[in-house]
């Protein structure tokens, strides 16, 4: 479920410390952890931290969800630290689904290693990430400690039910797509999207703001932000799956090969007619596992003839506009952090 295009964090310079925020939220996962295990659970956590990273000087993944909530917290308190449980909270939310995400598409490999079931077997993988999901919600029980009150803390717990609901929907309609021959509709793929993958950076911002202020109006922008933010994200990962440039990405722009139901090809299947139409539903339908060479070129001349690029860069773009507008005209305690959060936006529209 992963759609955070490389080079995000390299792009974004400002006066805020994102290494802090990481380091942190990192360290209040590593607390979390540290709380539950005793000795005949230690093979159970180092599951745990083989998945997140945390096991030595490991690939560890952008933890860009913790971070939008961290900096919406932040743009309006001022700080970060108390908020620290409730990124740590996101963060294990978001890899319980990784694990089991792996196991369901048969995904060998995550952050450049073999993914935790290729290693552990499918039914401890099944486990650990039920354990993830487990201390998410233990993580949100901690801020309590932190001092916010029990009816803000349990807002925040509806708030992460709810979105973990929208994920395992949007899981179901992606898994039940791949697994059937029909062809998804524009409207379809959008629904999906935002279940699976809008739902948790919407959330990730909102559960900041709740935090951090009692104006609800406030709290609604900062969740419009996300879900526009988290649109953009996937509409750019399309495109990158067909269009981007392998020495950036640091992947095969494979989504043609494997015909992959992201929007240019859903976009191309819905408004292709004639002798494009034709030709593109025989390649995309046809009983072989990968498509060669020549297939994939005469299927991406298709895309460009049918519009399917540019009306998937123009949808981004609207998106990724709408996030920056959303936060633009609140009135924050700190500046530099909303400026960060824009500078995220404004750099996931790079295919």
């Amino acid at each position: 479920m992963d759609v955070l295009t490389t080079g995000i964090m390299s792009a974004v310079l400002t006066s805020i410390d994102l290494d802090r925020l990481i380091a942190d939220t990192e360290s209040a996962i590593l607390d979390v952890i540290r709380d539950a295990e005793d000795e005949h659970t230690r093979g159970l956590y180092a599951m745990v931290r083989y998945h997140l990273g945390l096991d030595g000087d490991r690939p560890r993944g952008k933890r860009m969800r913790p971070l939008i909530g961290l900096l919406a917290y932040q743009s309006i308190a001022g700080e970060h630290q108390r908020a620290l449980a409730g990124a740590a909270a996101v963060e294990m939310g978001h890899n319980f689904s990784l694990v089991h995400d792996d196991i369901e598409d048969q995904g060998t490999e995550r952050r450049h290693r073999p993914a935790l079931w290729t290693v552990s077997g499918v039914p401890q993988a099944i486990n650990t990430g039920d354990t993830l999901f487990t201390l998410s919600r233990m993580a949100l029980h901690r801020l309590s400690q932190e001092g916010f009150d029990d009816a803000r803390v349990l807002r925040l717990m509806r708030l992460y039910d709810e979105t973990c609901l929208a994920l395992c929907e949007g899981q179901f309609m992606d898994i039940w797509t791949s697994e059937h021959d029909e062809w998804m509709s524009v409207d379809y793929y959008f629904d999906m999207i935002g279940r699976k993958t809008a739902a948790l950076i919407a959330g990730s911002a909102e559960a900041g703001a709740l935090l951090a202020t009692d104006d609800e109006s406030v709290v609604a922008a900062y969740r419009r932000f996300g879900w526009s933010l988290g649109l953009a994200f996937q509409l750019n990962d399309d495109l990158l799956g067909i269009w981007g440039d392998e020495a950036a990405t640091g992947k095969e722009s494979s989504d043609i090969v494997t015909r992959k139901k992201t929007l240019p090809l859903i976009y191309a299947h819905q408004e292709a007619g004639g002798s494009d139409g034709e030709r593109l539903r025989a390649i995309l339908t046809q009983r072989s596992e990968e498509l060669d060479t020549a297939e994939v070129e005469e299927v991406r001349l298709i895309l460009e003839r049918v519009g399917a690029r540019e009306f998937t860069r123009s949808r981004a773009q609207a998106y990724r506009d709408e996030a920056v507008a959303q936060i633009a005209a609140v009135d924050l305690v700190d500046r530099a952090a909303i400026d960060q959060l824009s500078q995220i936006v404004r750099a996931t529209i790079s295919a």
